[in-house]
């Protein structure tokens, strides 16, 4: 039914749309049941924290855009009503809000959108285990650079970021490969600009599972075989101290006994000397005179020697002891670990199959071996120069080299096993050609998939994982996350959630467009890749009148549009198709 009110014309037609699309799944609603505890004057905070919603999903890149870009966004009544508000504040009070933004407020709003994903992300899952029996995650780390003169950005440090060192923050971040929507973010997390990729990889396979709500069996018959390689290697180790010890103190016992008996020819030389000075007799080439004073320059050379070889003996026995401490402690750790994944297996009645990929950043040894211990298919790099050095002294003119992209060629060997890593581990050196000149690298695998067997397609499943990658890149340049439009603690955590939450909501519209709207502009049909740039950065702010409606609206774009010709007609409803639980052991 049409209500009886005129046309309204709005300058950002999307954001009209986006508002109907927020209301059909509740974001208005859970942002604004948030209590903030800051005065509302003419516009309540929970108004304001939506401004910043919607400045984040018209890819605005600084709060100031709220107000003084050509058609400013606070003065568009359509997009105000279209999200529920009289009308918007100005960015100034906007920055004031979230300047006041407590960290528990701002999780509070996080935790109200999260109730959000969690069903659409249900059955993505859902559609994602049915489809290939498992879940791929991606992990990435990126920049958030902030001016190198700024003192205002609390935990802000140094690092590396993209082309340089920069003051700033590191953003760790996770996504899942989703059918539907072909990137579906799961989590981010805030570091300062100092942190490095390595440390992250545990806290985000975490954060990927308690999004989930799922996790593979840990192979705890692995970590058992580690954990019994690494006792007897302290045993090993524990009698190579005991030698070391041995020999240190037979050693500074043989330095005091020799030092006593330097002492004692001293005073017989001393009194040999006297003697033949009283009797005048001269000291002959082998009268006791000379007799002693060889003893005593034997026994000085034989401390000189000990005084050289005690500190050896001494730094081998420390070093022998480190040793054997060092994997006392690693027995330790893991024989913790296999008691949580114990745990875990356990309290898992419908165990997954799932896949990580992160690339030479996280790479560690340590890293990949708890990758595979927590149950993953993995696929990485090596960090630094692990094995890719060694991998090349094993080619030569007779190597045979498989061609698996443009301009790379690869050589595989399966479930090679390396003396410094607990596990076998299909890996693949690569050959790259730039120009004249050629530069190498190395693929990582562990798991059921046959990769030595096809390089080809290994070579594109790890490349795959440029998807992430996008992702990140249309943060920074669509949704503006190259700019940090806050500077409080909670204001920067809410930004960076915000960021992965619109970037989910486009997505999940583009479906719900597709669900009802015949006439969507070309190219938006395609839930994987529904043009995302254009439709925040030219549809947002395209002009069209709205017609408003009883259940949602009616967009009509204006001639001067870009999409002059075309209407939208939006609902405000959506229906998501959730699993059931007791039906997830269908999938495994």
């Amino acid at each position: 039914m049409i209500i009886d009110q005129p046309d309204t014309l709005t300058h950002h037609a999307m954001l009209v749309a986006w508002g109907q699309f927020a209301q059909a799944i509740a974001v208005i609603q859970k942002i604004e049941a948030v209590p903030i505890h800051q005065k509302t004057i003419e516009h309540s905070p929970q108004t304001k924290i939506l401004e910043f919603l919607v400045a984040m999903l018209a890819g605005l890149p600084h709060l100031k855009d709220l107000s003084r870009s050509a058609h400013p966004i606070d003065q568009d009544l359509s997009v105000a009503r279209a999200w529920m508000q009289l009308k918007w504040a100005d960015h100034s009070g906007v920055s004031r809000t979230l300047s006041q933004l407590t960290q528990a407020e701002a999780e509070q709003i996080f935790q109200g959108l999260n109730e959000i994903t969690q069903p659409i992300l249900a059955e993505e899952v859902a559609q994602a285990l049915k489809q290939t029996g498992r879940l791929v995650y991606d992990g990435d780390l990126t920049g958030r650079p902030v001016s190198n003169s700024s003192t205002t950005y609390p935990g802000a440090a140094y690092g590396h970021m993209s082309d340089g060192i920069h003051l700033g923050y590191q953003a760790a971040m996770v996504s899942l490969h989703s059918p539907t929507y072909g990137r579906f973010w799961l989590s981010v997390a805030n570091h300062p600009g100092d942190t490095v990729s390595c440390t992250q990889v545990e806290a985000m396979v975490q954060a990927a599972e308690a999004q989930t709500g799922l996790r593979p069996l840990r192979r705890t018959d692995l970590l058992r075989k580690r954990i019994s390689a690494l006792e007897s290697k302290e045993q090993q180790l524990r009698i190579e101290m005991t030698e070391s010890q041995k020999k240190l103190e037979e050693a500074q016992l043989h330095q005091v006994e020799v030092q006593s008996q330097h002492t004692e020819q001293q005073t017989h030389l001393a009194e040999c000397e006297n003697q033949y000075q009283e009797r005048q007799r001269p000291e002959r080439p082998h009268s006791a005179l000379a007799r002693a004073r060889q003893k005593l320059k034997s026994l000085q050379a034989r401390i000189e020697r000990l005084e050289q070889q005690l500190p050896k003996l001494e730094k081998r026995a420390k070093a022998d002891q480190q040793q054997q401490l060092i994997c006392q402690a690693q027995i330790w750790r893991l024989q913790e670990r296999l008691k949580r994944f114990e745990a875990d297996n356990q309290t898992n009645p419908f165990p997954i199959l799932a896949v990580f990929r992160v690339d030479a950043g996280f790479g560690t040894r340590e890293n990949i071996a708890w990758l595979i211990e927590m149950g993953y298919e993995v696929y990485t790099k090596p960090y630094s120069d692990w094995l890719t050095p060694r991998l090349k002294k094993e080619t030569d003119a007779h190597t045979t080299w498989t061609n698996v992209g443009k301009n790379a060629e690869m050589v595989a060997w399966k479930a090679r096993q390396f003396d410094d890593f607990p596990y076998p581990l299909d890996v693949g050196l690569e050959r790259f050609y730039t120009g004249k000149t050629q530069s190498y690298g190395t693929l990582i695998h562990f798991g059921e998939d046959p990769v030595t067997s096809g390089l080809p397609d290994w070579f594109h499943r790890y490349n795959a994982r440029q998807l992430i990658e996008a992702g990140i890149k249309e943060g920074k340049n669509v949704f503006a996350m190259h700019h940090l439009k806050v500077r409080s603690a909670p204001a920067i955590f809410l930004q960076e959630q915000f960021a992965v939450f619109v970037a989910n909501f486009v997505r999940w519209s583009a479906r719900w467009l597709v669900e009802q709207c015949p006439q969507i502009p070309n190219g938006w049909q395609d839930t994987t890749q529904p043009k995302i740039k254009e439709q925040v950065q030219v549809a947002a702010h395209t002009s069209a009148w709205v017609t408003w409606q009883e259940q949602g609206c009616f967009l009509r774009f204006t001639d001067q549009s870009l999409y002059a010709g075309r209407s939208i007609s939006v609902k405000k409803h959506w229906a998501v198709q959730l699993p059931l639980p007791f039906s997830k052991n269908a999938f495994f």
